[in-house]
């Protein structure tokens, strides 16, 4: 149960909204920061945790996390296409997880399902002071 809150927590940066004709209000990503927390026993750092639920068929554009944060996530629900630095994409079901190295570039997230809803919970270990957690692609 806390590995699978901290994953969804390493979303918390992760601010995505993409225009669609139907679902939740043109919206095919909801991300929520469910936690943030100062790492006592290590100064400088913080753990924040993110919950990022795709509608069916929804996606996150192509990003780069900030270059300190190491992710650990895990699905919580469906199934999620993912790709980082150029691997070729997996998917990843219910109760399964991943990690990206700090400054990885996550090419693909989607859900996997055009009928099904997924989500999954992010954990991202940062720096403190970082406030910029993703940047879009360009």
């Amino acid at each position: 149960m806390f590995t699978r809150i901290l994953c969804g927590l390493a979303f918390a940066g992760l601010l995505v909204t993409v225009a669609s004709a139907d679902g939740w209000a043109a919206e095919k990503a909801k991300v929520s920061v469910v936690f943030d927390r100062a790492l006592p026993n290590v100064p400088g750092k913080s753990m924040k945790g993110v919950l990022v639920e795709y509608q069916p068929g929804g996606a996150s554009p192509g990003h780069t996390h900030a270059h300190s944060a190491f992710i650990y996530a895990t699905v919580l629900q469906g199934a999620i296409r993912s790709s980082v630095n150029g691997a070729p994409e997996k998917v990843y079901h219910a109760g399964e997880n991943f990690y990206e190295e700090p400054g990885a570039h996550h090419g693909v997230s989607a859900n996997a399902s055009a009928t099904e809803p997924a989500s999954l919970l992010a954990v991202f270990v940062v720096d403190t002071d970082e406030t910029v957690l993703t940047t879009d692609d360009k």
